[in-house]
């Protein structure tokens, strides 16, 4: 039995080739992908193509964006056995995150890739990128997506969306997943790890859930910052704090007062941390008990893209019941090691 896998285009370095004309890289009609890349005829596999009609540049892909591919998904989630996204690498992260708290519940893949090089240049990653993804969109046993969540491939190797992000703008082994472990590595034989995987509830059925709010705002503090700037904040909603190691900030009274202000006005602080690798642990330090005396949340081993996307999903969410403290701090779809 063929798979069918709905491919979605977005836009990005992987739908583009050279304009020789001018010298200038542009979209190709993505159409046309069967003729750039027979092979896939090869697999087996089904695939349908849904352009965006207008290609975006990653660095415009944003809230809209991902209500439309959620949406698009929810709307042909029965007719298809699996989905690829093709996405520009440097907001694919952020992309990702989002989906993955958009779809509810999921029973299918839903992969992201893209590439570094066109997919008309010669030493191209979008090939393999590609047609791996294709394999992990359409993989099932025993009649079951052996994936059932949102999931990026890239060079080689297969990561939970929202534990993914971009640490390289020219090495084809762009993405890392530094707080989870990886779910498959593509070589000679297709792997999965499968302890690693991610399940919703067996009793839980697939729903969309595209709410998002912008009252959300993201700062990572830096020695000599004048806190002052919080006191401009224009009753921002939730204030994405990105600290020091394990959670600490400058020891001051000033420095408690202005975020003790924040909060009396209403503000949630999400606490996350600026390490790549490692997470917020309140009290570990002196200078992070300000945190827990101010009602700070903190964001555990969190990415910062997962963060954002995170807050701007719950925030004046109306399916979520509790506080926003209490939802942010539950892990929703594996974006957090468990406390």
């Amino acid at each position: 039995m063929k798979r069918k896998v709905l491919l979605i285009y977005t836009g990005g370095t992987i739908g583009m080739e050279k304009n020789y004309a001018t010298g200038s890289l542009q979209a190709f009609d993505f159409g046309n992908i069967f003729e750039k890349l027979p092979e896939i005829n090869m697999l087996e596999c089904e695939v349908s193509v849904y352009p965006f009609r207008k290609p975006l540049d990653s660095s415009d892909m944003g809230p809209k964006e991902w209500k439309i591919i959620a949406n698009y998904i929810g709307k042909n989630y029965e007719n298809y056995d699996g989905f690829l996204i093709l996405h520009g690498t440097d907001t694919m992260a952020y992309s990702a995150s989002a989906l993955s708290f958009m779809l509810k519940n999921l029973r299918k893949p839903v992969i992201f890739t893209g590439s570094q090089l066109p997919i008309g240049d010669l030493r191209t990653d979008a090939k393999e990128n590609l047609l791996t993804s294709l394999y992990y969109a359409s993989l099932y046993e025993n009649d079951e997506a052996v994936i059932q969540e949102v999931a990026v491939y890239f060079e080689y190797k297969l990561l939970r969306g929202n534990r993914t992000l971009k640490y390289s703008a020219e090495h084809f082994d762009a993405f890392q997943s530094p707080n989870y472990a990886q779910l498959g590595i593509s070589g000679v034989h297709l792997n999965v790890e499968k302890e690693y995987l991610w399940r919703a509830p067996s009793d839980a059925e697939f729903s969309v859930d595209a709410h998002t709010s912008q009252n959300v705002l993201f700062w990572r503090i830096f020695p000599g910052m004048h806190l002052n700037h919080f006191v401009e904040i224009p009753n921002v909603k939730v204030l994405v704090l990105q600290v020091f190691g394990s959670g600490t900030i400058f020891n001051t009274e000033k420095t408690k007062e202005i975020l003790q202000n924040l909060r009396k006005n209403g503000t949630e602080i999400v606490v996350i941390s600026q390490c790549v690798s490692g997470g917020i642990s309140f009290g570990k330090y002196s200078n992070s008990n300000i945190f827990a005396e101010i009602g700070a949340i903190s964001g555990n081993d969190i990415t910062a893209e997962s963060a954002i996307t995170k807050a701007m999903h719950l925030l004046d969410n109306p399916k979520y019941t509790g506080t926003f403290a209490e939802n942010f701090a539950k892990n929703l779809c594996g974006e957090v090691t468990a406390n």
